[in-house]
């Protein structure tokens, strides 16, 4: 009996400094979704307006014949972003689970669990600026363009609501023609063939800082709410536990009176 109790003890007090790890965790991620969830918004934004100054762009006819519209069989090549720690429920298991559906393409990782995963410098989502989603994003053009790969995807989570957060590839390169353009009065100088190869990186830069932000929204979300529940677990186990402990205390106690009464009555 004594030796339960003390096990029941030792229990009671590591599940506790689980659902306090769990609750400063939570805190963490907590301060960090207001400010992940406004750049998120912030990248959206600028990648929407990348996206309608390629749409006049793709739907000129002088554009058509830029190796960023043609269509070629060959290798593809996946961005994929996943989270920079764990402990976030099926964040990252969720895009490792997608990047199955791809066996043959080229990976390149943005996020320190898919880069231990799949290799390579190792790119921080939280810590990623704009300078190097450039330089990331003229590398790949230039190798597009030299043929090394001719398809673009990256493979992110979306942020659908505090609740669901989905995995999603965005095709990137080859650019498709706008289905329908508005008629405008813009004018390109010195021509558009020339301004959309110029857009290119910056389109690709858009697309790969708005899917970055809009992942680690993600992230930090998830690990929230598998905080969130990691602590409600942990609390309904303590009280189970403490029940438990309660009750093997009283069965002791009542064992030594017991005990007691009988020697004195020997």
């Amino acid at each position: 009996m004594g030796a339960d109790i003390k096990s029941l003890r030792t229990r009671i007090k590591s599940v506790t400094s689980t659902l306090q790890l769990t609750r400063a965790m939570g805190l963490v991620a907590s301060s960090k979704i207001r400010r992940a969830t406004q750049r998120m918004l912030e990248g959206r934004d600028y990648d929407a307006a990348l996206n309608q100054l390629l749409d006049l762009l793709t739907a000129c006819p002088e554009c058509a014949r830029s190796p960023y519209m043609q269509e070629r069989e060959g290798k593809t090549l996946l961005v994929v972003i996943a989270g920079d720690r764990g402990l976030a429920g099926g964040y990252n298991a969720n895009i490792f689970r997608t990047v199955k559906e791809y066996p043959d393409a080229q990976i390149l990782p943005i996020g320190k669990r898919a880069c231990d995963r799949f290799g390579g410098p190792v790119r921080l989502c939280e810590k990623l600026t704009g300078e190097d989603a450039y330089q990331l994003a003229a590398d790949l053009c230039k190798r597009y363009a030299d043929g090394e790969f001719t398809r673009l995807g990256i493979l992110y989570t979306q942020y659908v609501s505090m609740m669901s957060q989905v995995p999603q590839v965005r095709w990137v390169l080859p650019l498709t023609k706008a289905e329908e353009t508005a008629p405008t009065a813009v004018l390109f100088e010195p021509d558009e063939a020339t301004i959309l190869t110029t857009a290119v990186p910056e389109y690709v830069t858009g697309a790969i800082m708005a899917t970055v932000r809009e992942s680690y929204a993600c992230e930090v979300v998830a690990r929230r709410m598998a905080m969130d529940s990691a602590g409600k677990n942990a609390s309904e186990m303590i009280a189970d536990l403490q029940l438990e402990y309660n009750r093997a205390r009283q069965g002791s106690i009542t064992q030594e009176i017991t005990e007691i009464v009988a020697g004195a009555n020997a």
